[in-house]
């Protein structure tokens, strides 16, 4: 790696190099308070709260929770979507030392199992909602506190009255468990101050969850300093400040949600305009109302947003920047939003990033003044990366194909408790730097812009979201009807990727549309609904490579090639 990285031509106003505080992300988060204290730190569908009373919830959350037994070092699981009650716990676990373990608030009873069992976390915050999930859940070390919250408790009396009608009537009443704690009653209830935390910025800040170098969810680990630093950077990206916001429709279990829609504004002063689901229509009218300076998203979400009718006539001329991440954006849905940003007053491009969990998010993004085709951007202040040899540590030349390793600050502590997994991820290269494998094909120009081509490790993007195969063919094989199964990602206009499973029965005389809904309902009981495949294909054997291993590349050749033929 070259002392002057050529992407640094292209940095502009941006800074090479920052310096990031040896702080918890509380001491950070309460210096920014200190320095804002009436400024507006999040708006939740109209109610806002300054920075001073966002503290104030924290340091009762904080004292709640260690009230509630949660201790320094501990896990404490947050099956939350982009809600208050999720940022306050976030960061109110974080003033006690313990670290939040983030996960999908729709997962399954035994999902949520086997995050208990890989986190031993004891206690859970979780919507109303999702309690019968979690009650459901059968971990080797049972919870012992549940604490509830409830949408309508940071809603205002008439929004919570709509939702009461929609929504919150269908939700049932939490059944009597001693384990089960309201929010609103723990959070107004006085408790003993929480106890000073003993923990420093290397230390853990929180377990997020993806696929790692198998295709099964890795725990993964991230510090204080990760965080900080990739907020930092993000922020120094766009000169994020006092005065901006961004809208946080992306869900915090994911680090693009936390690590930049909601840590990354919060660090810089700003506002995290929270929406706890995505839908079109509720996402363009809080843009209508709340003018974000930023928004950031997926492919999917720009693409549904662009053909929103309610944002056809929004005041667009706030808008700063928009990012899109996590998988590649076509390039007419980028054409369509900016025309979209463009009538509505806002002079924006949709410019691209990459990144991923282990890095808590982005590590490469577009220059804001300088966009090219199809690049994922250049690396960000204090980062590096490189195109090595896949499997190698090999550094290649600019042009030529290969594995896309990173090294920065804001890369992970490793994956919990597998150390294999995190040697083979995290490896030392000859500069004496660890370097991140991601699993990811790339190349670099002579200019230092990078490019995506695929994934090394095989994982299917579907609207935004991870799904992992070997997950999905472990649940199919469970199955008594099955044999075999695949699990591919064939093209979708609407989700990037929609999950495929081909599978081999048995009994082949079984081959019909009702063993197929059987299947999928099989696995709906079991996984995520994003995971779950939305066709079933038969066959009588799958294909495989010259070394015996089934040949997915193959069944998705077949694929698009029968569905070129059918148009």
């Amino acid at each position: 790696m070259p002392d002057d990285p050529p992407w640094l031509r292209h940095y502009g106003r941006v800074p090479a190099h920052l310096e990031y505080p040896r702080a918890t992300l509380h001491e950070v988060l309460q210096e920014t308070a200190r320095g804002a204290p009436e400024s507006i730190a999040w708006d939740f569908f109209g109610t806002t709260s300054t920075y001073a009373q966002l503290m104030g919830d924290i340091e009762r959350c904080a004292a709640a929770l260690a009230s509630c037994g949660l201790a320094a070092g501990e896990r404490l699981l947050v099956c939350m979507p982009t809600t208050p009650q999720g940022i306050i716990a976030f960061y109110a676990a974080n003033r006690i030392g313990a670290v939040p373990a983030m996960v999908h608030p729709l997962s399954t009873a035994a999902e949520i199992g086997s995050y208990l069992d890989v986190t031993q976390a004891r206690i859970a915050v979780t919507l109303d909602a999702f309690l019968p999930v979690l009650l459901a859940a059968s971990p080797r070390r049972p919870l012992e506190a549940i604490i509830v919250a409830r949408i309508g408790e940071y809603l205002s009396p008439s929004r919570r009255l709509g939702f009461w009608l929609a929504k919150g009537r269908h939700i049932p009443r939490a059944p009597a468990d001693a384990r089960v704690r309201g929010w609103s009653a723990l959070m107004a209830r006085p408790h003993p101050p929480a106890p000073a935390a003993s923990r420093a910025t290397d230390d853990p800040a929180a377990i997020l969850f993806s696929g790692g170098t198998t295709g099964f969810p890795k725990a993964i680990v991230l510090s204080n300093r990760n965080f900080i630093a990739g907020g930092m950077q993000a922020a120094s990206w766009v000169a994020l400040s006092r005065g901006d916001s961004m809208l946080a429709a992306l869900p915090i279990f994911h680090g693009f949600g936390l690590g930049i829609c909601v840590n990354a504004v919060l660090m810089a002063g700003g506002t995290s305009i929270l929406v706890p689901v995505f839908d079109p229509a509720t996402a363009a009218r809080v843009i209508r109302r709340t003018r974000p300076s930023y928004i950031v998203g997926v492919p999917t979400f720009f693409d549904a947003l662009s053909k929103h009718p309610a944002l056809a006539r929004a005041d667009l001329s706030r808008l700063k920047a928009c990012f899109c991440g996590a998988d590649t954006l076509p390039r007419a849905v980028r054409e369509r939003f900016e025309k979209l940003a463009r009538r509505g007053g806002g002079n924006v491009r949709i410019l691209e990033g990459y990144g991923l969990t282990e890095a808590v998010s982005g590590v490469l993004a577009t220059p804001l003044e300088e966009y090219r085709e199809g690049s994922i951007g250049i690396p960000m202040p204090d980062v590096l990366a490189k195109i090595c040899r896949a499997g190698t540590i090999e550094a290649l030349p600019a042009g030529e194909e290969g594995e896309i390793c990173v090294s920065g600050p804001a890369v992970m502590l490793g994956y919990l408790d597998d150390p294999q997994a995190t040697a083979a991820t995290l490896r030392v290269h000859e500069d004496g730097r660890t370097w991140l494998h991601t699993g990811d094909l790339g190349r670099m120009d002579a200019d230092g812009f990078f490019y995506f081509t695929v994934r090394l490790k095989r994982m299917i993007k579907s609207s935004g979201f991870n799904v992992y195969p070997a997950q999905v063919e472990a649940v199919l094989g469970e199955h008594p009807m099955v044999a075999d199964a695949c699990v591919i990602g064939v093209p979708d206009p609407a989700q990037v990727e929609r999950v495929k499973a081909v599978v081999v029965l048995k009994d082949a005389s079984l081959e019909r549309s009702e063993t197929a809904q059987a299947l999928i309902a099989h696995c709906r009981e079991r996984l995520i609904k994003w995971s779950c495949p939305r066709e079933i294909e038969f066959r009588r054997g799958l294909p495989q490579t010259r070394v015996g291993k089934v040949d997915y590349r193959k069944l998705v050749e077949e694929h698009v090639a029968r569905e070129a033929r059918q148009r």
